[in-house]
């Protein structure tokens, strides 16, 4: 368990740097159609439906292939 945990972390470390580096690459998170944003005054309401249906597959989809 604590093998997983680590190669998680390590993996999330690469991920943020890749972020904090290359910007551009992930700026379709949040901006899908399906994704509904709302402003109203001062008021901003997000519902990243679409992005987390496709993070959920995603996912889905690597731990059944690391299970096996």
């Amino acid at each position: 368990m604590a093998k997983i945990l680590i190669i998680l972390g390590a993996i999330l470390v690469v991920i943020g740097a890749i972020w904090l580096v290359f910007p551009s690459l992930f700026s379709w998170i949040g901006n899908l159609p399906g994704d509904i944003k709302h402003s109203s005054g001062n008021t901003k309401v997000y519902f990243p439906i679409m992005t987390m249906i496709v993070i959920s597959v995603v996912a889905s989809f690597l731990l059944n292939l690391f299970n096996r």
